[in-house]
């Protein structure tokens, strides 16, 4: 029985994983590709940016009850026996993770007696964003320094540097994104940083606007799934003596901010800078009705770095309306709610 190959996409949020799918459904090279997309949070906003990539709408399944590695049992199995109903119909899964999943856990279930003969994991694909990883925003790396030289017991490393790390453990090839924001010097450093966290022989390439040769990321032939003890996990320690330090269901929260009050896309970047110095917000992304426009439009920001384009036209009968999810630790949701709808000053 021929086995369909899976890729694992994992990364952090905001490292551009959504983006690197939705360029390899645009140029799939004739492979019929099923995608799952796993999001921390109630609204789909990665399923509906890769939707509009994808010919056959059967082809894209949303998990959003959870991290995939949480809800192994309840979700992610039921949804790929599902997919193996029509595998004559399918060449190639992709999963994207959520941003704050472990990828170990989800491997584990690949060896499940009624998966494993009819499946095998490609790759685990780890997305990286080269410029969050060269300024310290990706795990607060000033904030936590700035943690630990006012508590000395704070000398361990944080849930979201340990699941960083796993995320590269688990790789077994690298994507450095928005690799042209750097210098040559700049990317070289952080492939260094980078290259310490990985298992010999792994790969680690750049990509710009997620453009990847699909026969670089399909087809590695890793069986990821036999090579489990090889991949180191903080997780799978923390958890054999007792511990249990991936809370991100209790420690960091993910909300929905419907905003009413006249806006531009430049007015709600700037609140949104603005917050994002105020408070522990790792990501926001969402769609705004920009008024007079037939077109919908995505805003996603990673720290204080945003970008705003138009990706389809409204449907007809369907709401037009500004919504941002916002993800990050412990959040005053009301705050943030209150900001984002304020009048905006004509100072």
């Amino acid at each position: 029985m021929k086995k369909v190959p899976v890729t694992i996409i994992t990364g952090f949020l905001g490292s551009g994983k959504t983006t690197l799918i939705s360029h390899l459904l645009r140029n799939n090279q004739g492979k019929r590709l099923a995608v799952i997309v796993n999001e921390f949070g109630a609204m789909g906003i990665d399923g509906e940016l890769i939707r509009t990539c994808c010919e056959n709408e059967e082809d894209i399944v949303e998990l959003n009850n959870g991290c995939l590695c949480c809800t192994v049992q309840e979700e992610f199995l039921p949804t790929m026996l599902e997919l193996m109903e029509r595998k004559d119909k399918i060449d190639h899964i992709v999963i994207e993770t959520s941003g704050l999943a472990l990828p170990k856990p989800l491997l584990h279930a690949f060896n499940w007696p009624d998966l494993k003969p009819q499946i095998t994991v490609d790759a685990v694909v780890t997305v990286v964003d080269a410029v969050g990883q060269a300024t310290g925003e990706i795990c607060n790396r000033e904030l936590v320094q700035a943690q630990r030289l006012a508590d000395d017991s704070l000398d361990h490393e944080t849930p979201i540097e340990e699941l960083f790390e796993d995320q590269l453990s688990c790789a077994d090839l690298v994507v450095m994104t928005k690799a042209d924001l750097l210098d040559a010097a700049g990317f070289e450093q952080v492939k260094q940083i980078i290259t310490k966290e990985l298992r010999t022989g792994v790969k680690v390439i750049s990509a710009a606007k997620g453009v990847v040769d699909p026969g670089v990321l399909l087809g590695i032939g890793a069986a990821a799934e036999n090579d489990l003890a090889n991949r180191h996990s903080h997780h799978e320690e923390d958890h054999a003596n007792g511990h249990d330090h991936h809370h991100h269901d209790e420690d960091i929260q993910s909300f929905v901010v419907d905003i009413t009050v006249p806006h531009t896309p430049e007015s709600l970047v700037a609140k949104c800078i603005a917050l994002v110095k105020t408070h522990e917000i790792y990501r926001i992304k969402g769609f705004i009705d920009v008024p007079g426009k037939p077109m919908r439009m995505v805003l996603q920001g990673v720290s204080q770095r945003f970008e705003h384009y138009f990706d389809r036209t409204w449907k007809q009968g369907e709401e037009r309306k500004t919504s941002l999810v916002i993800i990050g630790h412990e959040l005053d949701e009301a705050a943030i709610t209150l900001a984002l709808n304020a009048a905006v000053s004509d100072n």
